[in-house]
């Protein structure tokens, strides 16, 4: 039998081994011993995948035991999260025991570290967003996975799978909106799609329009001449205008859009100068608002280019400040 596997064994069967054992002593052996003997590293992360695939063999107390200190090696970096490829057995996840070992082993490992810790480590090996396969298919919804592990005492775990659900789901929105978008299908079809889409998965209408406007200005290869992008620009918004007035019916979807307009226009330099042009377009569009735009240009945009963009929205700021003054104005006369 391997020395890993072996130790482990060990490690759980021993009746007199406390908690104080598991947490203190135990990972420290391990340690030792990989750092010694370097090439048991590999074949020991090797070993526990194996055991991991056999949980039925061991008693409930064994169980807990390896999970607490799986949970531990992996906060001391000892093991690799990709070990928890081996908790997705088919039969361990009908069981329910993928689900209870993993209550144990993040438990462990959260104690071990914290929650960020462990969300940078599941992502590294990609099992940040298979959390959910730790239950069977008829169970396998965010709603579930959120009450058990929130009972288990495990709420910040919930919350991180929730939030990789959420960001799923706007990935795989705005790979089909782009895809309609392609195909050209009428803009109050895929209004009503997106709508639907953003209902059923909880998505903001503030999320929804940066997802938008990142679809519709990658729905088109750019001329990279800063003399042909900008009329390139004015009329590909100009037919897409609709799409983002479409979510953009609250002030902060408003303002988001600036600000994803401001970025976008930054990390684009050939649109340094078109960034005027489109807010003026989509103001004449009604898609943004003079509120909004007042608001941003006072303190609402962020930094990225903030002296040139500032700069080239003086003078409509300025109008829009003249004509919002007239309007005032002409009120107070009508009321006279």
């Amino acid at each position: 039998m391997p020395l890993a596997e072996n130790l482990t064994i060990v490690a759980m069967q021993r009746p007199c081994l406390t908690s104080w054992w598991l947490v203190e002593c135990w990972p420290q052996v391990f340690n030792k011993l990989i750092r010694r003997y370097k090439y048991l590293e590999k074949g020991f992360e090797e070993e526990i995948k194996k055991l991991l695939l056999f949980l039925k063999g061991f008693t409930e107390s064994e169980r807990n035991k390896l999970a607490m200190l799986t949970g531990i090696l992996l906060g001391n970096g000892t093991l690799s999260a990709s070990i928890v490829i081996s908790l997705y057995n088919e039969n361990l996840v009908k069981e329910g025991v993928s689900a209870a070992f993993a209550v144990k082993l993040f438990k462990a490992w959260i104690n071990e570290k914290d929650i960020g810790s462990v969300a940078s480590s599941l992502r590294k090996v990609g099992m940040d967003n298979r959390l959910m396969e730790l239950f069977p298919a008829n169970k396998r919804s965010c709603e579930h996975f959120s009450k058990y592990f929130t009972d288990a005492g495990l709420k910040e775990l919930s919350d991180f799978a929730r939030n990789q659900q959420s960001i799923g789901a706007r990935k795989e929105l705005q790979k089909e909106l782009q895809e309609q978008m392609s195909r050209g299908e009428p803009f109050k079809d895929i209004i009503f799609y997106v709508k639907e889409e953003m209902k059923k998965n909880n998505i903001s209408e503030q999320t929804m329009i940066g997802i938008v406007w990142t679809s519709v200005m990658s729905a088109v290869e750019w001329n990279k001449k800063e003399e042909l992008v900008t009329e390139q620009a004015m009329k590909h918004l100009k037919q897409y205008s609709p799409l983002l007035k479409a979510f953009s019916s609250q002030g902060l979807s408003e303002l988001t859009l600036l600000v994803k307009i401001q970025d976008y226009c930054y990390d684009n330099i050939h649109f340094m100068k078109t960034f005027q042009k489109i807010v003026v377009l989509l103001y004449k569009a009604d898609v943004l608002s003079e509120e909004a735009i007042l608001k941003w240009y006072t303190d609402a945009h962020v930094a990225k280019g903030k002296s040139v963009f500032l700069e080239q929205m003086k003078k409509f700021v300025e109008w829009l400040k003249n004509a919002e003054e007239e309007s005032d104005e002409s009120d107070t006369e009508e009321g006279d």
